[in-house]
């Protein structure tokens, strides 16, 4: 699978301010890049730092007035469709340092909240098809609708809406996936299909040795999914963050499939 990627940012901010984005597509084993440019208008130098994980980079920006920014990216993707049924559990006692702050609670993932309910409805279960099981119950249960959530929101507020967007529905996956005993994390990606186009999140679960992509709202598969970046939650995959205050003026986010 091939993606054109296209992103726009327009901003004006009230102050000058320090501006943390994180919009390039990540090079990966499983998603090569085969062109990207990012183009970032500014009077002050850009500085590139490593992501979570070592997985794709942010980009410090000093914004005087306002930020623009272009970016352009085709990605070829191969990653092969696994079926979770079929993929076995990492005992807790089994898991590296790496992998432990995806086992536990974080500022939006209240995992240690939930694991009454994932012990009560899924008991049984374990691995792969636990992982099934979560994916399929968030995907069911949670009606996808813009402005029913805010940045403040987390995983717990929307078990109780039952609503959100696909950051809430990547944020319940994660919280439920670490309830069961299955290290997970957020994903901050590119697909086609996505509605209203916009940056993406998805889950990404701790399953037989390797993390696999999940997307709890249906609209993109594994196979066609960019990764940009990793983390605990919204608070490390969050496309720009702003030291200061931001005023949105136009933006766009495009993402096409070549083949």
């Amino acid at each position: 699978m091939r993606l054109s990627i296209d992103v726009t940012l327009d901003y004006v901010v009230k102050d000058p301010a320090d501006i943390l984005l994180q919009i390039e597509a990540a090079a990966t084993p499983d998603q090569r890049l085969e062109h990207q440019s990012l183009t970032i208008w500014s009077d002050h130098p850009v500085t590139a730092v490593a992501g979570e994980e070592g997985i794709g980079q942010r980009c410090w920006v000093r914004a005087d007035h306002g930020l623009i920014a272009r970016y352009e990216a085709i990605v070829a993707i191969d990653r092969p469709m696994v079926r979770l049924e079929g993929l076995g559990a990492t005992p807790a006692r089994g898991l590296g340092g790496a992998l432990i702050p995806y086992l536990l609670p974080s500022r939006y993932c209240e995992s240690d909240r939930l694991e009454g309910f994932v012990r009560r409805r899924f008991g049984g279960l374990s691995g792969g098809a636990m992982a099934a099981a979560l994916a399929d119950w968030v995907g069911t249960r949670l009606i996808y609708q813009a402005g029913t959530s805010s940045g403040m929101t987390t995983a717990l507020d929307t078990f109780g809406s039952r609503s959100g967007v696909c950051r809430d529905y990547a944020h319940l996956l994660v919280a439920l996936a670490r309830a069961a005993e299955i290290p997970a994390r957020c994903v901050a990606a590119y697909a086609p299909g996505v509605d209203p186009p916009d940056f993406h999140a998805v889950a990404e679960l701790w399953l037989e040795g390797g993390w696999h992509l999940v997307d709890a709202t249906g609209m993109a598969r594994a196979d066609e999914i960019a990764k940009v970046c990793v983390g605990r939650d919204a608070t490390d995959i969050a496309f720009m963050t702003v030291f200061g205050e931001a005023q949105l003026c136009d933006q766009r986010v495009t993402v096409k499939r070549l083949d």
